[in-house]
């Protein structure tokens, strides 16, 4: 009787410790992307122009892209759950730094602090999820502790812009100092702690990097995300070609709420179907750009496309994390480092590619870029049929 107790505790799905890993996950894209949408009243609070107040999201990406690969090869021997409160904390420290600060430098220091601590968690997180389950729930955990990044695209970046201006830019920072304060009790309520590696089991970087299929998800995360990035980045432009560019936000939504979806799928189906997930999702997003380009002034088909960009793109992050970690194994955490390394030089990427397509040649060049992004990662993603993207076991 006590065996059978025993194991129904140690198979129990422990919803609410992932769900406050979602959390931090929601607290980190909502601190990275919120000034994009505050713009004019941080500059005008900083007494900067709007250029330099967007400097703000640069600086976090900047921290992040630095920060995720030393710190996380640096930290393998600290136990994870007050490394997970580590980078939680500094989120607070630099969330009511910004919010109480009224010199720029300083806030921009606040802004790299904050980045820094984006790479750490980023790196944990979907390690931490796995380590929280059985393996044939890996996939299921990583889904809900993911949930956080499209709840912050679809509702919470557009939320706080609209609370932001209500009560002000800075309020809504020191609500989110809050809410990563009450994370920490809740962190420490309902997640567990590992401990780190032990000094003769830890991972160099060359070592990781040369395990079978790292390298593959490594290539298809870094393509698959700076196609969608420099579409993303530059939707507004790209939508006035179809003289659309007011309906923007709406545009948007329809993706966010795609985005959803497309989560929700994956966390249904990931831990039987992860390789054909990523596929379809490659496929999609390739019709999608496929349809933009061809169609490139029918608003109707701009907003089909949008919503199957949505679906394909919602669950790729949780395909990917769960992908590598599979790959990985032991070294999950330094194999998520690099993953988090490359899903922000694909981000930095979008921005600057897309930036020189639009200057150079404009927005109709898009799709044809993105076509050629994609079909070398569903290449890579289907020749990854071992190692990567396995094919499921045979029952």
């Amino acid at each position: 009787m006590t065996y059978a107790v025993a194991s129904a505790e140690a198979y129990r799905f422990p919803l609410s410790g992932l769900l406050a890993l979602a959390t931090a996950g929601f607290i980190t894209i909502l601190t990275e992307a919120l000034p994009a949408g505050l713009l004019p009243q941080i500059g005008a609070n900083l007494s900067v122009s709007e250029a330099l107040a967007g400097q703000l999201v640069t600086i976090y990406a900047v921290g992040s892209l630095l920060a995720a690969i030393p710190l996380t090869a640096a930290t393998q021997g600290v136990r994870r759950r007050p490394l997970l409160l580590i980078a939680i904390i500094g989120f607070a420290v630099a969330n009511t730094v910004t919010a109480i600060s009224a010199d720029y430098i300083l806030t921009m220091l606040a802004r790299f602090i904050a980045g820094v601590s984006a790479g750490l968690l980023w790196a944990l997180l979907a390690g931490y999820a796995g380590r929280m389950v059985p393996d044939h729930m890996k996939g299921r955990a990583i889904a809900v502790a993911m949930i956080g990044t499209p709840l912050a695209l679809s509702l919470g970046i557009p939320a706080g812009t609209f609370i932001g201006s209500v009560i002000g830019w800075r309020a809504c920072f020191g609500l989110m100092s809050v809410l990563a304060l009450i994370l920490i009790a809740w962190v420490m309520a309902k997640v567990p702690d590992f401990p780190g590696q032990a000094v003769g089991e830890r991972h160099s970087l060359a070592r990781v990097f040369a395990i079978p299929g790292v390298r593959p998800v490594l290539f298809v995360t870094l393509a698959f995300v700076l196609a969608h990035n420099i579409l993303y980045t530059y939707i507004a432009p790209f939508l006035a070609t179809a003289n659309m560019v007011e309906q923007t936000d709406l545009v948007l939504l329809v993706f966010g709420i795609n985005a959803l979806g497309g989560i929700g799928i994956v966390g249904a189906l990931i831990d039987r179907r992860l390789r054909e997930l990523t596929l379809l999702s490659t496929i999609l997003f390739g019709l999608s750009a496929l349809a933009v380009g061809i169609w490139n002034e029918a608003p109707a088909v701009i907003y089909m496309a949008v919503g199957v960009w949505g679906l394909a793109f919602g669950g790729a992050a949780t395909l990917f994390q769960t992908a590598i970690a599979n790959a990985a194994g032991e070294a999950a955490d330094v194999a998520q480092s690099m993953l988090v390394t490359a899903w922000n030089i694909a981000i930095a990427g979008g921005g600057i590619i897309g930036g020189l397509l639009l200057e150079k040649v404009g927005a109709h060049v898009f799709a044809p870029a993105l076509l050629c992004l994609l079909g070398p990662t569903l290449i890579v993603a289907w020749a990854a049929r071992r190692k990567g993207f396995p094919k499921p076991k045979a029952a």
